[in-house]
């Protein structure tokens, strides 16, 4: 995992904004697909997926704002 110091909001923002680009990108096309094609069991396994990515996401950042 590669390390990101965020020092300001701005620094944080745009963090966020790569971290959401990359869930989307490997995510949302699986996503998508279900979606389209009606399979409501791919549909939810991929929406877990999805979900779960963004909730590592947050506890990511929340680690490194929390001290040791």
């Amino acid at each position: 995992m590669e390390t990101t110091e965020i020092g300001s909001r701005s620094d944080f923002a745009l963090w966020a904004i790569q971290r959401a680009q990359e869930i989307v990108t490997t995510k949302g096309a699986s996503f998508a697909i279900a979606a389209r094609e009606m399979n409501e069991e791919a549909l939810a396994a991929t929406a877990a997926e999805l979900g779960k990515a963004i909730s590592d996401a947050m506890i990511e950042v929340f680690d490194g704002l929390v001290a040791d």
